[in-house]
């Protein structure tokens, strides 16, 4: 009898084998001689083909007691066809492809139980989990709304409890890795034991170790980033998401793809409820509460109803600011808050000490030689980097008018905003909250601690801060400039920002009466920041859905965008020109370009866009990938695909 077996490779397609006296149905994992090594695989739907006359091999051999469910294969299935990424490269994210932790015992994550804290739900959360508790044994999408420190989190704890104690696995999504972290210890103090933690920097020991007890059922509860989704469970009962709406769930190189609509597609293919979690949906979620395909409730009260911050805007038109970033209001409100021995946060949405970095001699400026980018210059390195590439360079340059280049440091970054601070607080304990310092294992929980335990009195923080975390004593946020103007590229922009700076005013006042968010900007009566200030996010949101349905965008149409990179510039836009000419074959879709992208070149590969439009009814994924997959593409060329872009950068 002959078997289909998918290989974790790049191939889209399955291999045939003979399976023998083996007995094998789809879904089961098994070993085959590949080349000259022998891979694992997965039993696949059968396809009705014509076999040239080839010699077949056997089936090596099928590993006993594992085996994913077929719900599973067929939203592999679709997860492919609709990303347009080879059915093989899906399936390495949910068995990876290690045949190591087949052959070796590894024991089940210890889950002993720990003394768990008692918590009170109030009637709004009480009410809220009855919501979610309606469903059960079917599909179905429900957003939990509620603002920062109105305990959604504990919410849905309780929802999950009630799923894990019908033997069935729950499975928590969240945008960032460095959450799991914070989350982790929240999880302990309610259900008495850690959960399983897994993202792209765990060991291989311990993903083989959480990937066994998934797949027999032994693990009942696993909190990840983005890959956690193809994860192979037994029994998943429900999932959530929590902090839907961040954009960091769209993976952009490698498999790419947006977890949180996966996650959604996922639950459907289980027959599941899942969760959305968030204190401002995004526009996609928003539009569909509204047209009532989604169920929707909202928490309005924080924790012992504590209110939102009060909010300052600082007009820096007004109040000159010369050779610093921090007005001397801003100050006399900080130095309040300091007297009575509570956090500050000072906020700037750019790493490093400066983002450019310019001769004032010359007028050179340095950017990366790999990508059409400035370098931003990182004070603890001594180094001009770049963000796309990790390029660095010393800042040294002969500078045309002789002797070295006499650079400006334009513009803030947090190291900037950190050595102002230290100046104009010097007796104060002050700490840095950004990637670049929270790289190695132990320097978020170490950070987590000292804030915790009141043993820094300011944080200097990037957009990361404004994430899913709980400082108690932090009552003063500092929005150091305060810029709702976007970039251009990024239709996502006033989203974005509504987003943002809505989590960034909820990280203050969370256990107090008296809090203040400051705005310093030069834009003081911008629509978006004076409605924020008033609360109506909700007016912000529908506004944009008149905007995106007006201009024909998403949620109201789709995109696919079709990058096409070369070492040559004219290549790449010849290369666009022609996929272009070729996509006009197919019906119903409007190709928009080719045009240079806003970064032209990244990692030395120059960058043209073509954007396909076509109606949300339609879903046009296959004769796209059937009609570029029939090209003669040249090898001086690369297609990378990005259906439902983030962005157009």
């Amino acid at each position: 009898m002959k078997a289909e077996v998918l290989l974790p490779k790049i191939f889209n397609f399955p291999f045939t084998y003979n399976s023998n006296d083996i007995s094998v149905k789809t879904g089961d994992l098994v070993e085959v001689p590949f080349g000259k090594k022998k891979e694992l695989g997965i039993v696949w739907k059968n396809r009705s083909r014509e076999l040239k006359d080839i010699k077949i091999k056997n089936i090596s051999k099928k590993i006993k007691n594992y085996s994913i469910d077929t719900k599973l294969v067929n939203f592999i299935h679709w997860f492919s066809a609709y990303n347009m990424v080879p059915l093989g490269l899906v399936l390495k994210m949910t068995i990876g492809s290690d045949d190591n932790f087949i052959k070796k015992d590894y024991p089940i994550i210890n889950q002993n139980k720990k003394a768990i804290k008692n918590y009170n739900l109030n009637s709004e959360q009480k009410n809220a989990l009855n919501f979610l508790n309606v469903i059960d044994n079917k599909f179905d999408v429900s957003v939990l709304q509620g603002r920062t420190g109105s305990g959604k989190t504990l919410v849905y704890f309780e929802r999950i409890k009630r799923i894990i104690e019908k033997k069935k696995q729950a499975l928590v999504l969240l945008p960032e890795i460095f959450l799991t972290n914070e989350f982790k210890s929240r999880f302990e103090d309610f259900f008495g034991y850690e959960p399983a933690i897994w993202h792209s920097k765990i060991t291989p020991k311990k993903k083989r170790i959480i990937w066994k007890g998934i797949i027999t059922n032994k693990l009942k509860l696993v909190v990840g980033a983005r890959s956690a989704l193809l994860l192979p469970f037994k029994k998943l009962g429900v999932i959530v998401v929590d902090e839907e709406h961040d954009t960091s769930y769209k993976q952009d190189d490698g498999v790419i793809y947006n977890a949180r609509d996966m996650a959604i597609s996922r639950a459907s293919y289980e027959k599941i409820p899942i969760h959305l979690v968030s204190s401002i949906p995004s526009v996609e979620t928003y539009n569909n509460i509204q047209n009532k395909k989604f169920r929707h409730i909202k928490i309005f009260k924080r924790f012992n109803n504590y209110p939102l911050p009060k909010t300052k805007i600082i007009n820096l038109n007004i109040n000159k600011i010369k050779d610093k970033f921090i007005s001397d209001e801003t100050i006399i409100h900080v130095n309040k808050f300091l007297k009575k021995k509570e956090q500050i946060l000072f906020f700037i949405n750019r790493r490093g000490y400066a983002p450019y970095l310019i001769c004032k001699k010359c007028g050179f400026k340095q950017t990366c030689s790999n990508c059409s980018m400035y370098l931003t210059f990182h004070k603890t390195k001594n180094k001009a980097i770049c963000h796309h590439c990790s390029f660095e360079r010393k800042v040294i340059n002969t500078c045309k008018n002789g002797g070295n280049c006499d650079f400006i440091m334009y513009g803030p970054g947090v190291e900037k905003i950190f050595d102002e601070v230290k100046r104009i607080f010097p007796n104060k304990k002050v700490e840095i909250f950004s990637s670049d310092y929270m790289k190695k294992k132990d320097q978020a929980s170490s950070l987590f601690k000292k804030v915790n335990n009141n043993q820094v009195d300011i944080l200097i923080g990037t957009q990361m801060i404004s994430k899913g975390f709980n400082f108690p004593k932090l009552n003063c946020v500092v929005v150091i400039d305060a810029d709702f103007s976007g970039r251009g590229y990024d239709l996502r922009t006033t989203e974005k920002n509504i987003q943002l700076y809505h989590q960034l005013s909820g990280r203050a006042g969370r256990f107090s009466f008296n809090s203040l968010i400051i705005y310093q900007t030069l834009s003081p009566k911008d629509i978006t920041l004076n409605k924020l200030i008033e609360d109506k996010s909700e007016e912000l949101l529908k506004n944009e859905l008149i905007i995106r349905k007006n201009n024909k965008l998403p949620p109201f149409s789709r995109l696919i965008a079709i990058i096409v990179s070369s070492n040559q510039h004219s290549l790449s836009i010849k290369g666009a020109k022609e996929i272009k000419l070729q996509l006009k074959k197919i019906n119903n879709i409007e190709i928009m370009g080719p045009v240079d992208s806003p970064f032209l070149k990244i990692k030395k590969k120059f960058r043209a866009r073509l954007l396909v439009r076509f109606d949300r009814k339609n879903l046009i994924q296959k004769k796209i990938t059937n009609l570029l997959n029939s090209l003669k593409i040249s090898s001086k060329i690369k297609l990378t695909v990005d259906v439902d872009p983030v962005n157009f950068a």
